[in-house]
């Protein structure tokens, strides 16, 4: 049910570098929210056209959702692990991404031919 999908204007890396990167999104967000790595879904988009505070110099933009509520010392410390891990992996300046959070209610996230509500 946790989500966290990276989409940035760099150019496609390697593959290896997208997969660990991956990985490694997948474990921490899982432990963050103590919930399962089974459950977690990682996704990464590059090359797509973006600016940020009038420039196109590389940026990214994350989203994490998942179903329950997180909490406000939760979301900041998911802000500080990921936008660290993001900048170092994709060399993307911390002060050129942006993290939304949202919670999503168990009946409108579906899998397995049902919802988690």
């Amino acid at each position: 049910m946790p989500l966290i999908k990276v989409q940035s204007s760099i150019s496609q890396p390697e593959q290896s570098v997208v997969e660990n990167l991956l990985s490694n999104l997948s474990a921490k967000l899982a432990k963050h929210l103590g919930k399962p790595e089974s459950y977690v879904m990682t996704a990464f988009e590059s090359n797509i056209p973006m600016s940020f505070a009038g420039t196109f110099d590389p940026v990214c933009y994350v989203e994490i959702k998942s179903v329950g509520n997180m909490s406000s010392s939760q979301t900041k410390a998911m802000s500080q692990d990921f936008c660290s891990q993001i900048s170092k992996k994709l060399n993307v300046d911390g002060d050129r991404i942006y993290i939304e959070f949202a919670d999503a209610k168990g009946y409108m996230w579906g899998w397995n031919e049902s919802t988690f509500g």
